[in-house]
């Protein structure tokens, strides 16, 4: 067996020096007193507030209605600040006992503050249509008028201002304990392979080696670890499947669903037509690549743990950081230089912290934090190609949220079907740019290959995961779900899904267990399927495109959370409530399949 130790320091030569990210540009530190006078400040201006306006708000002018917004818009910025860094740090080191109090301080504090705000939105949704409709004549209030619009979306499942306000201070003690709580276990959790202890991270990077010996090991292990600690994994989420019925059911939502989707601001026949597509294209797509890829691999049937194995003929060289940022970067420019001018940014300013390390949170992300300071990266980079798509893919993210800034607190923030269309929009431009650089057969079938896999793992996948979502509360209503019942339906799913060219042994019917997203945000994971098919339309567009596409794309991005999907598609043509919009995307994926079936 190796020696670990030297496997890992070779492994982190050949990535080269790896950016942690600055924090300073929100707080110097946990004890900066800069934290405590923003927090004091807040408190004060929002108590001031309430006694200013609360029961007020109909009698105001249109623009005192604007000047009261404006207000609550910038307690909610220094929260949403102070929020940010605490969740930053923690995500930097989820074991650190200290880190974690102050993680939680900090939600307190801010839940404690801004319950003093809790009756605004609630008061500005009971003004009569007509009587807003007047004020929201002057440009003061006009300025607003995108982020009323989305307040009054809840109109109809708001409940008392003492119901609302009960729950928003729960919410620390409740969900978010969950979360914590959720996260907490899996960055503790040690995956042992060989002689090595690994992160989560780190094992699930070992599900594409070179060696299928080492993908069954840590699949293997995978399976085991969670299989250990699936009781509490699976009391997390029957408690927060019990919580979100009790609170859709007050609020009236027919389906557990249907929240997310008003969230989204996607209608729930949109969402459904989504869903349907993608089921209805499974044999075409997953069900027959994984076929030819078992064929590649001499076999009938794949092991679970060689879904996403470099192919035979793939060299799977270590990238290193500094050639994957300049990859990305360069695709970027190739399509905008604006664009790349924004990510740029990243890279010089210490907005990206890449290396994996023990507590890090696993996965990645861009956290917007707030306008008037910057987002920042997380990302957990090993060398991979996958994990240069993640780069690219983030960084999409990160340069929507720059773009989408001057909008305000507000209105920066994007719903999350159309907050995946940057990233996934960048993964596109750095795949097609390696793509057309590659001339080598072999290799432009392995990175065809690759492209695929993520295309499938960003809607299949995660629309099979949506499924299981659907099915597990669902079924929470008749009561609690054994971690047998769970394991059951994620197979179940895992199997209609990806199709007979794959086989699951029993271990696999825990790794339901580790996906983020079911504790995080439920129903979140179909926004990856609904980014990745409007994208694939997008790209169509450009292609076809005369001038003028890269500003009418940039000009998207900029607007944030101003225009809903109908408004900010229509430019390129496109349609997402039309029922064929869905398909469009998907033939971009099954056109993939069909090229690699031609090379074969």
């Amino acid at each position: 067996m190796p020696d670990a130790s030297k496997s890992k320091s070779s492994d982190a030569a050949a990535l080269g020096a790896l950016p942690t990210w600055d924090l300073g540009d929100l707080y110097a530190s946990p004890g900066s007193s800069a934290l405590s006078a923003d927090l004091k400040q807040a408190a004060t201006e929002a108590a001031a507030f309430r006694k200013r306006y609360e029961g007020q708000l109909a009698a105001l002018e249109g623009a005192e209605l604007g000047a009261a917004i404006g207000a609550y818009e910038a307690v909610e910025e220094v929260l949403g600040r102070a929020a940010s860094y605490a969740q930053l740090l923690y995500s930097g080191d989820m074991t650190d006992a200290e880190i974690g109090r102050f993680y939680q301080t900090i939600q307190e504090q801010a839940t404690d503050i801004s319950t003093e705000l809790v009756f605004f939105t609630l008061e500005l949704n009971r003004i009569e249509d007509d009587v807003l409709e007047a004020k929201l004549a002057v440009p003061e209030l006009a300025r607003y008028a995108p982020w009323v619009r989305d307040v009054r979306a809840m109109r109809e499942h708001q409940l008392s201002d003492e119901i609302e306000r009960l729950l928003h201070q729960k919410y620390v003690v409740g969900h978010a304990a969950w979360t914590r709580l959720f996260d907490e276990t899996m960055a503790r959790l040690r995956f042992p392979i060989g002689e090595e202890s690994l992160t989560s991270a780190e094992i699930l990077n070992k599900l594409t080696d070179r060696d299928a010996g080492v993908r069954k090991a840590a699949a293997k292990s995978v399976g085991q670890v969670l299989g250990d600690n699936l009781r509490v994994f699976a009391l997390i989420t029957n408690t927060l499947a019990k919580d979100k019925e009790i609170e859709d059911t007050w609020r009236g939502f027919a389906r557990p669903v249907s929240a997310r989707n008003l969230s989204n601001f996607v209608e729930d026949e949109v969402a459904d037509a989504l869903v349907q597509a993608v089921r209805a294209s499974y044999p075409r797509l997953s069900h027959r690549y994984y076929a030819l890829k078992a064929k590649w691999f001499g076999v009938d049937v794949l092991p679970y743990w060689d879904r996403n194995a470099p192919l035979p003929e793939d060299a799977d060289a270590t990238i290193p950081w500094e050639q994957a940022r300049q990859t990305v970067l360069d695709a970027y420019a190739a399509f905008s230089e604006p664009l790349a001018d924004v990510g740029r940014k990243f890279f010089d300013q210490a907005w990206i912290d890449a290396p994996v390390r023990p507590g890090k949170a696993p996965g990645a992300f861009a956290h917007p934090t707030v306008p008037s300071a910057h987002p920042y990266l997380l990302l957990n980079y090993q060398g991979r190609i996958r994990d240069v798509m993640t780069l690219a893919h983030e960084l999409g993210h990160g340069v929507h949220q720059v773009l989408a800034g001057p909008q305000g607190h507000l209105m920066a923030d994007t719903p999350l079907t159309l907050a995946e269309t940057a990233s996934v929009f960048g993964e596109m431009l750095t795949f097609r740019a390696l793509l057309k650089a590659e001339t080598e057969p072999g290799r432009r079938k392995v990175m065809l290959a690759g492209k695929v896999e993520d295309m499938l793992n960003t809607v299949v996948r995660q629309i099979a995961m949506h499924g299981f979502e659907t099915r597990v509360h669902d079924e929470r209503r008749s009561g609690e779900l054994l971690p047998d019942r769970l394991g059951e339906i994620w197979l179940e799913t895992q199997r209609e899904s990806l199709g007979p060219a794959l086989r699951f042994e029993d271990e696999y019917r825990n790794y339901w267990a580790y996906i983020p997203h079911f504790v995080h945000s439920p129903f979140y994971v179909y926004a990856y399927a609904f980014g990745d098919c409007l994208v694939n339309s997008l790209y169509a567009v450009y292609e076809t495109a005369s001038d003028g596409f890269a500003e009418k794309y940039l000009d998207m991005l900029c607007a944030g959370g101003s225009k809903r999907h109908k408004e900010l598609l229509a430019p390129f043509g496109l349609d997402a409530s039309d029922p064929g919009f869905w398909t469009k995307g998907l033939d971009v994926v099954s056109g993939f399949v069909d090229e690699l079936e031609a090379m074969d």
